[in-house]
């Protein structure tokens, strides 16, 4: 299954639609995304174009190709109004022998390592910073985010192929490859 891996949109309805063009460019099976969709959260500025139920209606048309974790800035009634579900805290995926899990970044992160076998791999936003390290025996991958980067980061996301990890700008560019 190829995925495309997102994070972060916070609400941008421009960013929303340039990450659903992306997906349509990449041909992607699953656009999982990685929590914080439709608020933007007191730490942050509002981002462009920022208009929740505009992301609402975008997401919502794509609902059966949507995967998607909970972040800090999700909210029960979120779920009310989104007609995917948003409100698990983790998602595990598999690549060959090695389990993916997938979270926000709020409770699982590189300080609050899930429990994960040797060669497992932490993928999670929250930072909106893009990143691929090793933590111990562990892969820790972030996409950054689709409409607030931080660190002089671009707007972006990830695909996945099942053997290789990509990082793209919303352009399409690849700026970082990773293989298993």
């Amino acid at each position: 299954m190829n995925l495309m891996i997102a994070s972060d949109i916070h609400g941008s309805a421009r960013y929303c639609r340039d990450l659903l063009a992306a997906f349509d460019r990449e041909g992607a099976d699953r656009l999982l995304l990685l929590g914080d969709l439709l608020y933007h959260g007191p730490r942050n500025d509002l981002p462009d174009q920022y208009a929740p139920k505009e992301v609402i209606a975008l997401l919502n048309e794509r609902k059966s190709r949507l995967l998607c974790v909970r972040g800090n800035c999700e909210a029960e009634v979120d779920q009310m109004v989104l007609e995917f579900p948003v409100l698990a805290d983790y998602a595990i995926l598999w690549a060959g022998e090695r389990m993916i899990f997938a979270t926000h970044g709020h409770h699982h992160n590189k300080s609050a390592m899930p429990p994960l076998q040797p060669g497992d791999i932490l993928l999670h936003g929250h930072t909106h910073i893009p990143a691929w390290e090793r933590v111990g025996e562990n892969l820790y991958l972030n996409p950054g985010s689709v409409s607030i980067p931080k660190e002089g980061s671009e707007r972006g996301y990830m695909t996945f192929d099942g053997t290789t990890f990509q990082w793209k700008n919303l352009s399409g560019q690849v700026y970082h490859t990773l293989s298993l």
